[in-house]
């Protein structure tokens, strides 16, 4: 009987050991991130390539387009249809892209106000652009200098936070946005009673 229970329990936690990828794969934004966190780790070997057609000039092969062979395939990662990330990369720069979800209207315009809150002080970011690239709602621009000013994986690991945070931030606003359009409501209609 003793070593009949031992052997059960053996058997056990080794299907225990089986299951726990499955229990981890339960969080899709995790499985999401983690995929842009691999993609941006492979992505991110970025070298000082000065500009072939104009001497002394070093722009982001990225943006600008100018030889074909420099550019890698852009790479979509999509957790679905309203959230995504487009990561495009250069010999020298690399572009990261994100859509952020936007479940309704509410959502829509305070993910709108607050992004570009955040693109108005684009100098405070360093890699965060301006203008979004056409069809996404936020933009980063790391070049090889950033890379060689700042450690990569600190810079991966403020990209995949910002993701994980834009979604909080949202929520926050919108459940904030909710509490006081309710507490005004309240106020307004004890007028009448």
């Amino acid at each position: 009987m003793n070593r009949y229970s031992t052997l059960r329990s053996l058997v056990r936690i080794r299907q225990l050991d089986l299951l726990l990828p499955f229990f981890s794969m339960a969080n899709p934004l995790k499985l999401y991130l983690n995929c842009i966190r691999n993609t941006l780790e492979a992505a991110m070997c970025l070298q000082n390539f000065p500009c072939q057609e104009v001497e002394r000039h070093n722009k982001p092969e990225v943006e600008l387009k100018t030889s074909p062979e420099l550019l890698l395939n852009p790479v979509l990662i999509c957790r679905n249809e309203a959230e995504k990330c487009l990561i495009e990369t250069s010999i020298n720069s690399l572009r990261i892209s994100l859509k952020v979800k936007q479940a309704d209207e509410l959502e829509n315009i305070l993910a709108k106000k607050f992004l570009r809150f955040l693109s108005m002080r684009a100098e405070a970011f360093q890699v965060l652009r301006r203008q979004p690239v056409q069809g996404y709602d936020i933009s980063f621009l790391i070049t090889n200098y950033h890379c060689e000013d700042m450690q990569k994986n600190k810079l991966i690991d403020f990209i995949v936070q910002f993701m994980e945070d834009i979604d909080k931030e949202i929520s926050e606003l919108k459940l904030s946005m909710s509490t006081r359009g309710r507490l005004v409501a309240t106020e307004f209609l004890k007028q009448f009673i």
